[in-house]
């Protein structure tokens, strides 16, 4: 356990917060001024911005968020200086180069294919939360490559027009997952789910294989549980009652509606305490929270085999969702596809794909056979010939209209290089950025729309992804995904089995694998917004190494018994902390305007003058559409304004 990871770049995120706030300013800005360099470029030397160097801490790191919480906390413009203006002048600016801030891009271009564009962002690489981890294991041909948050298409059929058109023009096909995966893989050397009940719930660990063969009698007869607690499962599994007699279909959901999932088992169902303890952290890998804060009827549709019982017996209406239902739970009756794994990266290759296209030289091929595993150039990015620039290490802090907002023909944009304000000049704004930052950014919008922003308040998640020289153990378990009832990281699971182009996924357990685990710091009995802003306080002072001893420790506890080495076994590792994490969707039983309005997002989401609002936060939805389409609504916003550019 105390042996070191051969591969991983160690960066302890508690000392460079406490840097950050001593220097209140960026915390590259000493090293960049003292070179006479801008942080993009220090980031650049020390080889950030290569993909092959993604491990270590990731994601929302302090060198990303630095200046944010500097303006949240009212330090930054103590010692930014007069902002001063670079002379560059751009049709369109667009403020963060996550999915929906690259397809704002993609999509100005394509409207005006010689407009100029600039986009800015505080991470040190383009995809926001869609990021990829690399690892170069011995004896593997190629590198391993994994996804670091954004991993697949969910229920792309169901798609908006924008986003099943942004698919169709990259040439993505999401219906041809089964020529990229092997969805019997797993199955077919007899790797199933399973649950992993730890000593933190129950006193003891113990995994259990959850085996479609099985009864459920069997599998619960497994778990360290109390007996009641045990015939409490299977009846809630197998036989539940109706719990609420005399009730129409419409009745039966509005009571589950005012309903947590917990709150229905414990004060409807009235089972064991074991029982609820057991089904806690069923939802945290999808929602970032749990049970306890998961809406009863969010719970229901997404029932299944082994997942969220109890509603049986109920004889609920399954052919339609319910009014109450989140948007993400709704859409599954319209999809039958579920989630669709076209890219091992995840979706960071749609954001390189349009980048690819938008800056020349950025990639070697753009097709969806061949980004996986073209090479990508990150000097080509912010040249000065180009049409199209992305810079990147570029906190923005400042976005006004030049004018009043209902005049203005252009807009100024300051972000921060590394020790000094720099401003460009724009014909229009798009704001891909996260709602709650918006307020600090541009201050005079209208204070009902900045109390509207201040509602989308991100879920933090953590996702870890561990490079093992082989999965025998995984094999040996009988195992494939494994659920901890109450551990620190909440589930770990084998990479899936995706090959794009001449990339080939692992397929025999003595091959190099990533095993994907999350962590969502959401602190449960609270309510989702004051769980995230509680868990995410946590995670701030939580440094890497506790991250990365964390990792080690519960594969050990979940692979031990089956001769699971840490020290041998793990060779690589990438934490991608993803402190303001999952867009918060409108959900019962925390939304009370849910599904009636009217809705934060709709007063979030207007045209401020020359600055329009997109990201996922804005519709709101925690998964790719809801950025693309976004994105896509923000730029009809503004060529729809009086003085649009045309084309």
């Amino acid at each position: 356990m105390d042996r070191q990871i051969s591969r991983r770049d160690l960066f302890d995120g508690v000392a460079a917060v406490a840097a950050c706030a001593a220097l209140g300013r960026h915390p590259g800005a000493a090293a960049a001024a003292a070179g006479g360099v801008t942080v993009g470029d220090a980031l650049t030397a020390r080889g950030l911005h290569q993909p092959a160097r993604s491990q270590g801490l990731r994601g929302n790191t302090p060198d990303s968020l630095g200046v944010a919480h500097a303006l949240r906390d009212g330090r930054f413009w103590e010692r930014a200086g007069t902002p001063e203006p670079t002379g560059e002048s751009y049709d369109l600016v667009v403020v963060g180069a996550g999915i929906s801030g690259v397809t704002a891009a993609y999509t100005w271009v394509r409207h005006d294919p010689r407009a100029r564009v600039l986009v800015l962002d505080n991470h040190d690489d383009v995809g926001g939360h869609a990021r990829r981890n690399e690892f170069h294991p011995a004896g593997r041909s190629g590198p391993l490559i994994g996804h670091g948050g954004s991993r697949a298409l969910y229920a792309p059929s169901a798609w908006s027009p924008d986003g099943r058109d942004l698919l169709a023009r990259l040439g993505v096909e999401a219906r041809r997952q089964d020529e990229h995966g092997d969805a019997g893989l797993y199955p077919g050397l007899r790797m199933h789910d399973g649950v992993f009940c730890d000593r933190e719930s129950f006193g003891t660990d113990r995994l259990v294989v959850l085996d479609p063969g099985a009864t459920t009698a069997q599998w619960v007869g497994e778990l360290p549980i109390a007996a009641q607690a045990r015939r409490d499962l299977v009846m809630l599994f197998d036989d539940p009652p109706d719990w609420f007699p005399g009730l129409s279909d419409t009745g039966k959901k509005e009571r589950l509606a005012g309903l947590t999932y917990a709150g229905f088992l414990r004060d409807v169902c009235r089972v064991h305490p074991d029982a609820v303890r057991f089904c806690q952290t069923m939802p945290n890998a999808a929602w970032a929270y749990g049970s306890d804060a998961l809406g009863a009827i969010d719970a229901w549709a997404g029932a299944d085999r082994f997942t969220y019982p109890g509603f049986a017996g109920m004889g609920l209406d399954g052919t339609r969702p319910s009014a109450y239902n989140a948007r993400r739970v709704a859409r599954r009756w319209a999809a039958p596809d579920g989630e669709v794994y076209c890219f091992p990266e995840g979706n960071q290759a749609l954001v390189r794909m349009m980048v690819g296209r938008l800056v020349p030289g950025f990639a070697g091929a753009t097709s969806m056979e061949e980004i996986t595993t073209t090479s990508f150039d990150y000097g080509r990015l912010d040249r000065p010939a180009n049409q199209v620039r992305v810079r990147l290490s570029s906190p923005v802090v400042l976005v006004r209209n030049d004018g009043p907002p209902d005049a203005a023909a252009t807009a100024t944009v300051g972000y921060f290089d590394g020790h000094r304000v720099r401003t460009v000049r724009a014909g229009a704004v798009v704001m891909a950025c996260w709602n709650a930052v918006i307020p600090y950014l541009v201050e005079d919008l209208p204070d009902e729309q900045k109390e509207a922003m201040r509602q989308a308040v991100k879920l933090p998640v953590v996702s870890a992804t561990a490079q093992l020289r082989g999965w025998h153990a995984f094999q040996r378990a009988g195992i494939r995904r494994a659920r901890f009832t109450g551990a620190y990281w909440v589930t770990a699971e084998l990479a899936p089995p995706v090959s794009a182009g001449s990339y080939r996924c692992p397929r025999g357990p003595a091959e190099p694998i990533n095993v994907h685990l999350v962590h969502t710091p959401a602190v449960p009995g609270m309510a989702p917004r004051d769980a995230a802003v509680a868990g995410r306080r946590r995670l701030s002072g939580t440094p890497y190494d506790r991250l990365e001893y964390g990792v080690r420790e519960q594969l050990t506890r979940l692979l031990g018994p089956w001769g699971f080495d840490p020290a041998r076994d793990i060779e690589g590792l990438t934490v991608n902390r993803w402190g303001h994490g999952y867009a918060p969707e409108y959900a019962r039983p925390w939304d009370a305007f849910h599904p009636h309005g009217p809705f934060p997002a709709d007063t979030a989401r207007r045209r401020f003058g020359r600055i329009a609002i997109a990201n996922a936060d804005s519709v709101p939805g925690a998964d790719a559409d809801a950025a693309v389409s976004a994105a896509c609504r923000a730029v009809r916003d503004l060529r729809n304004a009086r003085g649009a550019v045309p084309g």
